[in-house]
């Protein structure tokens, strides 16, 4: 089977049971023994995950102008713009939204709002500065590969309304209630001087910064550009960025290794300044160099796009062989295995780890905000199928930029 074989494979996966109204993730069994009663969760990063799936078709649209791709891109930006348009505030996106006829959803817990906008729907708050990563990093792309002039004005709109609530609110997310949200909190006061703040110190500097560069670009307004460089000169948000990604004795979150790429990928894309840009390059030299023995397709393809150099193209490749064709989480055991070093350190939740990643075919299945080294995990009835966007994106970003190619 061909990588395009196996891309073809998910896609039909997806259409199958994986995209709700335009929104994709995973999809959940309440039975097993029902395969056709499946359900898809409404979860806390709808904007997120479908932002990467998004992302995905219009990499395969600009590579192969697949009429498709482009509407499957649309669907899902579509989605995504509703997610800010029916909170009712401008410029704060949902998690996620759920219209009232809908009959296979799960609803996830959290704070769940009627929207005034249209009372058909329900909306998700608190939303996270994951949401925004996932948004931003998909704007720049639909943007840039996808967009006719009336998506363009659309996309500028919302860039419009989610940076300046944003730049209005002191560098936070502001809920209904008036009061910031728990995690997308960007200001110099919490990054640089709250203890609490230091080990997303880089990391939420890195994200504020890549929206205002993705801002400056869509709109053309100068006012972003002059708060990045505030940021920059006054608060040295750059030089927190250089080492964004922490290591022990801190937490090694791989949550954030992602939301890191995905702020990369259109930020230096777009950032010209020699100086900052070497700046910048040094910060993902650092990250990638950490990465890169986990074989990440997604990582090794965002660095090979962006700094022209060699991304270890081979390993991410095997990556992408290696990804199973059966996405459900079958429960997954290697911990006890005698040809594998444990790591004396366990992971974020207490799971069991490697030294050295095993085959991705050997492992539970995972998202590229999980950790690979982990090495128990899963369900004995597999009740959770994943959407396969681990592998679409990666896939078609290699193919769009030229660093993969099939006869």
């Amino acid at each position: 089977m061909t990588l395009r074989q196996k891309a073809e494979h998910y896609e039909k996966l997806i259409a199958l049971r994986h995209n709700r109204n335009g929104f994709v993730f995973s999809c959940v069994w309440e039975d097993p023994s029902k395969p056709d009663e499946w359900k898809i969760e409404a979860s806390d990063n709808d904007g997120l995950w479908t932002a990467l799936y998004c992302a995905a078709q219009c990499f395969q649209y600009a590579a192969t102008k697949d009429p498709s791709a482009r509407q499957r891109a649309r669907q899902s930006m579509q989605a995504l713009l509703k997610l800010e348009a029916l909170t009712g505030i401008p410029g704060f996106p949902a998690r996620s939204i759920i219209h009232k006829s809908e009959t296979r959803y799960i609803q996830s817990l959290g704070e769940w709002h009627e929207s005034p906008v249209d009372p058909n729907y329900i909306w998700k708050g608190d939303t996270s500065s994951d949401e925004l990563d996932g948004h931003y990093f998909i704007w720049a792309i639909y943007y840039d590969l996808v967009a006719d002039e009336a998506e363009k004005e659309a996309i500028r709109g919302v860039v419009r309304r989610v940076t300046d609530h944003l730049m209005q609110n002191n560098w936070r997310l502001i809920d209904k209630d008036g009061k910031p949200t728990r995690w997308a909190i960007f200001n110099p006061e919490a990054i640089n001087d709250d203890p609490i703040w230091e080990e997303e110190r880089g990391l939420n500097a890195l994200s504020i910064l890549s929206h205002l560069k993705v801002a400056y670009h869509i709109t053309g307004d100068a006012k972003y550009q002059q708060a990045y460089e505030s940021l920059i000169q006054k608060h040295h948000y750059l030089i927190n960025a250089i080492i964004q990604k922490m290591l022990a004795p801190f937490e090694i979150n791989h949550s954030d290794d992602e939301l890191a790429f995905l702020c990369y990928y259109p930020f230096l894309l777009y950032e010209q300044d020699p100086t900052y840009r070497r700046m910048w390059l040094m910060s993902l030299e650092r990250s990638w160099q950490i990465e890169r023995p986990e074989r990440s397709p997604l990582f090794n393809f965002i660095y090979g796009a962006i700094t022209g150099k060699p991304c270890d193209v081979e390993n991410a490749v095997r990556t992408l062989q290696e990804w199973p064709l059966d996405l459900r989480n079958w429960e997954c055991r290697n911990s006890h295995r005698l040809d594998i070093t444990l790591d004396t350190r366990k992971g974020r939740f207490g799971e069991w780890q490697s030294v050295e990643v095993l085959p991705y075919s050997e492992r539970p299945v995972m998202r590229w905000n999980g950790n690979p080294y982990r090495l128990d995990g899963g369900d004995p009835l597999g009740r959770e199928e994943d959407d396969g966007t681990a592998f679409l994106l990666p896939y078609w970003m290699g193919i769009y930029h030229r660093l993969i190619q099939e006869e």
